[in-house]
């Protein structure tokens, strides 16, 4: 999004819609998954068409590692590996679902431990795993298309 980036401030990022179609983008790490939304929303990809293209972009929602992000939640904030490409799922949703209880489970865990290294509280992640999620526990992508090899 912003040409003034350094190497470390840019996010690769590999968005994959609910057909299998695909597209890269980059963004800043301060950037929201709500900006992110907008922005895709704004310069729809040519080659993705029209058949899934939403009316507005607040509907927009990104699935990372099987889990709803937040609108405010920022890509920096997620604590990626640099110099990887990201794989994200968008698709349209009007609301996100509730935080599992597994979530507040971790989160009383981390608050007892005094561990800070992720977030999991209900402002970051949504723990309802998208339909797509990988039957396979031993694959470390949410889904077959975004598996990590």
């Amino acid at each position: 999004m912003g040409s003034k980036s350094s190497p470390s401030d840019v996010i690769n990022l590999k968005l994959i819609l609910v057909s299998g179609k695909t597209a890269e983008f980059q963004f800043r790490a301060m950037t929201t998954a709500s900006d992110v939304a907008k922005y895709v929303f704004e310069k729809w990809p040519e080659n993705w068409g029209d058949e899934e293209r939403v009316d507005r972009y607040d509907v927009l929602r990104l699935i990372y590692q099987g889990r709803f992000l937040h609108g405010n939640v920022t890509l920096g904030a997620l604590r990626f590996q640099q110099g990887k490409t990201i794989v994200m799922h968008l698709v349209p949703r009007e609301n996100l679902p509730e935080p599992a209880d597994g979530d507040h489970k971790r989160k009383y865990k981390h608050e007892n431990n005094q561990d800070r290294t992720a977030d999991h509280s209900p402002n970051a992640l949504s723990s309802h795993r998208s339909d797509t999620a990988s039957p396979n526990p031993a694959t470390t992508g949410c889904c077959e298309r975004c598996t990590i090899a």
